[in-house]
């Protein structure tokens, strides 16, 4: 099976590479470093703590992890790998000095050989779903600790993997300990042959994110600019396939009641942003971007503000009134409901949240969060939630609470982590 797996990787590679240079055409990003993903890149001159995280939602999540390691142990290196650019930008932001920033190889036997002998690690985490046989192998040749960190899988994730028989099961047998999310996702986790010994439940390390000290503040300064004494509604990381077009059609019914509201619309790709900005002309929106500077009577005059940069998504959030989250109302699988809760606001949701089910359930069982299946029940829920102070108020308090209420997860798998450095 393994031999049919890195045959396929191989026959793969060149087409995802071809896929990325063509991306490329629209988003130079997607050309930079390109040596990194063949396993090529600098050498290190000593060991280090190597952190995978995919894209940007698990290399925000990761930031809390890089903090601590890097407080603990200051003279080792670390290095942080992802595979989207996005992702890499947004690493760069947040760990500037704090850690090196590659990208994760393809899953070819040569390739991952190249990148540890560059980055020659000495504990490897990798965030969330990231199941590569040929990378977890190495890890195992060459002796070095495995740590799934706030590790999940969704039912459909585990369909797949068993599909693929015994090749997984020996890819969770190289000495991997397992940190899951939650007891479901540990109980999947040993079904496809993870040790149940080596598995855990830690919770997930996105609670244990710290929103910025001033971010009221921010928010403040945001609204003030681009919706002074207008009820404000923010999505976040949206979607193509329908979702985006369900939005603006929330949104002309929630300005059927509030005639000066503004929809913030943050699409969850880069590459999206002229895609979603066409999408607004043909249907006749008024909109403004963020990353242009607009005239005040064209901010006056605007009902939607599309947020095409990066790292601003939590601010407009607290600039808001009430948040969607995107990703749900098509089968992707929803993002990240924390950030919102923290900052105490309601929080809508399309039907399809398994990539964190259990977060979206216990939100929505807490009443901080609600589930809508369309334009029409979303816009009838922003416009009732931006008539009603109160409840929003109560709501928020709830989602807050429940953020506060779960953390910890970072010291339980610091708890792992640490003994595996110390060896």
């Amino acid at each position: 099976m393994r031999f049919i797996y890195t045959l396929l990787a191989y026959l793969a590679a060149p087409l995802i590479s071809v896929a990325l240079l063509v991306r490329g055409l629209r988003d130079r990003s997607y050309w930079h470093n390109f040596g990194e993903r063949f396993g090529f890149g600098p050498t290190l001159e000593t060991t280090c703590i190597w952190v995978h995280a995919v894209s940007m939602g698990e290399v925000q999540a990761a930031a809390a992890l890089v903090s601590a390691l890097r407080n603990s142990y200051p003279h080792v290196p670390i290095v942080v790998t992802t595979f989207t650019p996005t992702g890499a930008n947004r690493a760069r932001l947040l760990f500037k000095d704090l850690a090196q920033v590659r990208y994760l190889p393809y899953d070819l036997p040569g390739s991952v050989r190249r990148f540890f002998s560059r980055v020659r690690p000495r504990l490897a985490v990798i965030f969330e779903t990231e199941l590569w046989p040929n990378l977890y192998r190495e890890c195992g040749r060459r002796r070095v600790p495995l740590v799934l960190a706030s590790a999940r899988l969704s039912p459909r994730s585990v369909g797949h993997y068993r599909r693929l028989g015994a090749l997984f099961s020996e890819t969770l047998s190289q000495g991997v300990v397992v940190a899951a999310q939650g007891e479901v996702d540990a109980d999947r986790f040993r079904s496809l042959g993870a040790d149940p010994d080596s598995t855990h439940v830690t919770g997930n390390l996105k609670f244990d994110f710290t929103v910025p000290a001033d971010i009221a503040d921010r928010g403040r300064r945001l609204r003030e600019h681009y919706a002074a004494g207008r009820p404000v509604w923010t999505a976040g990381s949206t979607h193509g396939g329908g979702e985006e077009e369900a939005l603006i059609e929330a949104h002309k019914r929630v300005r059927n009641i509030h005639r000066r509201a503004l929809l913030v619309m943050a699409p969850r790709h880069p590459n999206r942003f002229g895609e979603v900005a066409t999408a607004l002309e043909r249907e006749g929106v008024r909109f403004i971007r963020r990353s242009q500077q607009p005239a005040a009577q064209a901010i006056e005059q605007a009902e939607v503000l599309l947020l095409d940069t990066l790292g601003e998504l939590l601010d407009f959030y607290a600039a808001a009134d009430v948040a969607f989250v995107g990703g749900s109302l098509v089968p992707v699988g929803g993002h990240n409901l924390l950030e919102p809760a923290a900052l105490g606001l309601p929080i809508l949701t399309g039907p399809n949240n398994f990539n964190s089910e259990d977060i979206a359930r216990l939100l929505i069982a807490r009443g901080a969060a609600e589930v809508v299946n369309g334009p029409q029940e979303l816009g009838e829920r922003v416009a009732a939630l931006l008539s009603d102070s109160a409840a929003r108020a109560h709501i928020g308090a709830e989602g807050r609470t429940f953020v506060d209420a779960n953390r910890g997860a970072l010291v339980k798998l610091m708890g792992l982590i640490v003994p595996l450095l110390e060896q």
